[in-house]
C-alpha cells in the first residue's frame, strides 16, 4: 500500500511538473512579444518562411489536426470568408503535424485556399500547440504577436471576433463586418460581434444603421447595455446630436466608471465647442482608465497626444503616439502624427523615418505618401550644399523684398502677353474639433498643388519655399489670417493668384473653404465651399476641385500673346508652355474696334475676331500654330486671345 501511494505521489508530481512547464511554455507566447522564426514546407515542397512576411499586416498560424473536426471548424470558416472577400489582407497559414498523405486527402476534400504546412522541425512544440488543438497565433506588422487562442467552440468564435477586431482596426469594414456577420448566424447573442458590425456601419458613414445595430445592443444584457449605449453615443456625437451623446456619456460614467472611451467622444464634442481646457481633461480621464474595445484603445493615447503637440510639447506629444501604435500597430494616425511633431523641429530625418513606418503598414495611404514627399524633399536641400545655398538666397531675398514690399516691375511695357500663371497657398486654417490626424490641410493642398502643376497651365509655389520663407520672416497662423499680410505674401512669391481660407472638421466630415485672390486687383474669381466626408473619397473631391480652379483661370485668365512671324504654313506666337500653352489649344486672332459715339458717349465696343488658330507645336517660350479661320490675312503684332471652349472645361 505505501509503494502504491509511494509511486502516486511520484506521478502528481511529475504532472504537475509537466502542468508547470506547460504553464511556463504558454506564458513565453503572450501578445507583444516577437513571433518565433521558422521555415516549413506545405504537401507540394513550397517552402514557407515566416521571415518574409515581416510586413505583412496580419497573419494567422492556425496549428491543427486533419483528422479532428473541432480543429478544423475556424480554419474552414476563415477560409470561406476569405473565398467570398479576395480583397482581404488577411493570411492564414494551417500548421499540422498529420503525416503527408492525409494532408493531401484534406487539401483535396476542403479545396482549402490557405497553405497547409508540415511540421517537421518542432514548431508546434515552439508554440505550445502540441496538446490543445486548434491553437491560434495571430501575427501582426514586424512579427509581433497580438494574440494567441487554444481550444475550439467558444475560443474559436472569440478568434474570429478578435479576427474582425483586427481588420476594422484596419478600417477594412466590409471584410470585418462579413466575419462579425458569420459569427452572428452561428451565434446571435455574440455582442462583441454586433459591437464590431456597429462600428463598421459607423466609420463607413452608415449613420442609421449603426444607430439602429447600437438600440439592438442595449437590449443584450448588462454588457450588451453597456456596448451598446457606448455606440449610439459616438454615432449621436457624429449627426452632431451632442445633447444626446453627452447624456449617454453621462450615463455610462455611473454605469461603466472604468470605460475609457466616453471620456473620448465627450473631450471631442467640447473641443469643438472650443471648451479646449476642458476636452483636455477628458482625454487625461480616458488616458488614465483601462477598459475600451480592441479598436478604441489607440484614440485616445492620440487625442492627448495632439492636445500637447498644440502647446508644443512635442516630447510628450510622442510619448503618447508610441502608446497608442504599441497598443494598436495599425493606428498610422499616431505614426504620421509623431513623424509631424519632428517636423515642427526641423529632424526632417527623424520625421520621413516615422511617415515611411506608417506607409509600410499602409502603402495605399495617400497621407503618409505626401509627407513622405515632402520631408525626402527638405533632407535633399539640406544635403545638397549649392542647392541649399541657392535656397537660402532666394529666401533671403524673397525675406528682404517683403520686408520693404518692392515689387518686381516688367520693364518691356508689354501689359498684353500672358505670364505665366503663378498660384501660392498661403494659409489654409485649420478650425473645429479635433482631427485624429495632424496636417490635413497641407496634406490637402499638397496633393492639390501636384493636380494643378501637372496640368500645365498653372504652376503652384512649392511648400518647401513658402515653408521656409514663413520661418525666415517668423509668421504665424495668426499674421497670415490677416488678409493683407497674405496679399504681401502673395506679391513677393511672384504670384498671380493666391489661395486662402480654412479646413473646418465637424462630426459628419471636414469641410474644405477656398478662396482665390488676385494679387493684382485683390479681386476674388473663385469661392469654394466643399465637404470631405472621409479620407477615401479625397481623391475624387480634389479632382473636382482641380478642375474647378483651371475652368476659373481659363475662363478669367484667358492666354494671350501676339503672331511674331509667319513661318511657312504655320505661324509663331509669342507665348509657350511657360505660360501653360498646350498642343490643341485654340486663339482667336483679335482687332480693336472704333468705339461708336452715342449721345456724347463713346462705348467701347469688344475686339472682333478675324482669325482662329490651333496650337501644333509647343516650345517653352513660344508656339506653332495652323490657321483654322481668317477673314484676313495675318500680321506680326497681330493681338491673339485664347478661344474658351465651354466642352474643354
Amino acid at each position: 500500500m505505501k509503494t502504491i501511494l509511494k509511486t502516486l505521489s511520484i506521478i502528481i508530481i511529475v504532472i504537475a511538473g509537466l502542468t508547470l512547464i506547460s504553464s511556463s511554455c504558454y506564458s513565453q507566447i503572450s501578445s507583444g512579444k516577437q513571433a518565433e522564426l521558422f521555415s516549413l514546407k506545405d504537401s507540394e515542397g513550397k517552402t514557407y518562411d515566416l521571415s518574409a512576411m515581416k510586413k505583412h499586416p496580419l497573419l494567422i498560424l492556425y496549428f491543427f489536426d486533419v483528422e479532428s473536426r473541432p480543429s478544423q471548424e475556424g480554419l474552414l470558416s476563415l477560409d470561406q470568408l476569405v473565398k467570398q472577400y479576395k480583397g482581404t489582407s488577411l493570411n492564414v497559414w494551417a500548421i499540422t503535424l498529420s503525416p503527408k498523405n492525409r494532408v493531401s486527402a484534406f487539401i483535396k476534400e476542403t479545396g482549402l485556399n490557405f497553405p497547409v504546412l508540415l511540421d517537421s522541425s518542432n514548431v508546434s512544440k515552439r508554440y505550445n500547440a502540441q496538446t490543445v488543438l486548434p491553437t491560434v497565433c495571430v501575427v501582426g506588422p514586424g512579427l509581433r504577436i497580438m494574440d494567441y487562442f487554444q481550444g475550439g467552440g467558444k475560443s474559436t468564435e472569440t478568434m474570429l471576433v478578435r479576427v474582425a477586431e483586427r481588420e476594422l482596426q484596419q478600417k477594412h469594414t466590409e471584410f470585418a463586418r462579413a466575419v462579425s456577420s458569420d459569427i452572428i448566424k452561428k451565434n446571435p447573442q455574440n455582442v462583441k460581434a454586433r459591437t464590431v458590425e456597429g462600428y463598421a456601419a459607423l466609420k463607413e458613414n452608415n449613420l442609421d444603421e449603426a444607430e439602429k445595430v447600437f438600440s439592438s445592443i442595449t437590449e443584450k444584457g448588462t454588457e450588451g447595455e453597456v456596448l451598446g449605449k457606448e455606440g449610439l453615443a459616438a454615432v449621436y456625437a457624429k449627426k452632431d446630436q451632442k445633447d444626446k451623446a453627452l447624456k449617454l456619456v453621462e450615463e455610462l460614467e455611473q454605469k461603466a466608471p472604468d470605460r475609457s472611451y466616453p471620456h473620448v467622444i465627450k473631450g471631442d464634442i467640447l473641443y469643438a465647442q472650443n471648451k479646449k481646457k476642458e476636452a483636455e481633461q477628458e482625454y487625461q480621464k480616458a488616458v488614465n482608465k483601462k477598459t475600451a474595445e480592441t479598436y478604441q484603445e489607440a484614440v485616445k493615447y492620440n487625442q492627448m497626444g495632439r492636445m500637447y503637440a498644440s502647446t508644443g510639447d512635442y516630447k510628450n506629444a510622442r510619448a503618447l503616439y508610441d502608446q497608442a501604435v504599441t497598443i494598436d500597430p495599425y493606428y498610422i494616425e499616431g505614426t504620421t502624427n509623431k513623424g509631424l511633431t519632428y517636423e515642427k523641429e526641423g529632424q526632417w530625418d527623424k520625421a520621413l523615418e516615422s511617415y515611411r513606418q506608417a506607409l509600410a503598414i499602409n502603402e495605399k495611404d495617400n497621407f503618409a505618401a505626401v509627407l513622405v514627399k515632402k520631408a525626402q524633399e527638405m533632407l535633399d536641400i539640406q544635403k545638397d550644399a549649392e542647392r541649399k545655398k541657392r535656397m537660402d538666397q532666394l529666401i533671403k531675398d524673397l525675406s528682404e523684398r517683403y520686408k520693404v514690399q518692392k515689387k518686381k516691375t516688367d520693364k518691356s511695357g508689354d501689359t498684353w502677353t500672358s505670364g505665366p500663371m503663378v498660384l501660392s497657398f498661403v494659409d489654409i486654417q485649420e478650425k473645429g474639433g479635433l482631427a485624429e490626424r495632424d496636417g490635413f490641410s497641407m496634406v490637402l493642398m499638397t496633393q492639390l498643388a501636384d493636380l494643378l502643376n501637372a496640368s500645365g497651365r498653372v504652376k503652384v509655389v512649392e511648400r518647401a519655399v513658402i515653408d521656409l520663407l514663413l520661418e525666415e520672416l517668423n509668421l504665424g497662423s495668426s499674421e497670415l489670417a490677416d488678409p493683407e499680410t497674405a496679399l504681401r505674401l502673395g506679391k513677393v512669391l511672384a504670384a498671380r493668384l493666391i489661395g486662402t481660407g480654412s479646413v473646418f472638421y465637424m462630426p459628419q466630415g471636414t469641410l474644405l473653404n477656398l478662396r482665390l485672390i488676385d494679387t493684382e486687383t485683390s479681386a476674388i474669381p473663385q469661392v469654394t465651399s466643399r465637404q470631405i466626408d472621409s479620407l477615401s473619397s479625397l481623391d475624387n473631391e480634389l479632382f473636382r476641385l482641380n478642375r474647378e480652379i483651371l475652368r476659373t483661370v481659363i475662363e478669367k485668365y484667358p492666354l494671350q500673346g501676339y503672331v511674331v512671324k509667319d513661318a511657312g504654313e504655320e505661324f509663331i506666337i509669342n507665348i509657350g508652355a511657360k505660360q501653360g500653352v498646350v498642343t490643341g489649344t485654340k486663339f482667336d486672332v483679335v482687332e480693336e474696334q472704333e468705339p461708336i459715339k452715342y449721345k456724347g458717349k463713346l462705348l467701347k465696343a469688344e475686339p472682333r475676331s478675324v482669325a482662329s488658330l490651333e496650337v501644333v507645336r509647343v516650345e517653352p517660350d513660344l508656339c506653332y500654330v495652323r490657321v483654322l479661320r481668317k477673314d484676313r490675312p495675318l500680321r506680326a503684332d497681330d493681338k491673339v486671345q485664347e478661344k474658351i471652349e465651354q466642352a474643354a472645361l
